[in-house]
């Protein structure tokens, strides 16, 4: 579970075995037990969430539009190591 960056108390990763074959790209949010799953292509939206409301889900994912290169890039990079 590579945690690619953490911002405002939150940790943005994605686990290494998602299904054969890989889910599409996408991250995970979790601060403390709440948690969100965004989907990065074909564009930032989110997939699931728990213990998070409206506002701080348009926080997460414009965090998650921001940073939506730099998290595609690195998911590509980890999936095409261990595929």
């Amino acid at each position: 579970m590579p945690v690619l960056l953490r911002l405002k108390g939150y940790s943005f990763f994605f686990f290494s075995n998602e299904g054969i074959p890989p889910e599409a790209p996408h991250i995970h949010v979790r601060r403390g037990a709440a948690r969100a799953k965004f989907w990065l292509v074909p564009e930032v939206a989110l997939a699931s969430s728990f213990d998070l409301n409206g506002p701080e889900l348009n926080e997460l994912a414009r965090m998650v539009m921001e940073n939506r290169e730099f998290f595609e890039r690195k998911w590509h990079e980890h999936i095409g190591k261990i595929s």
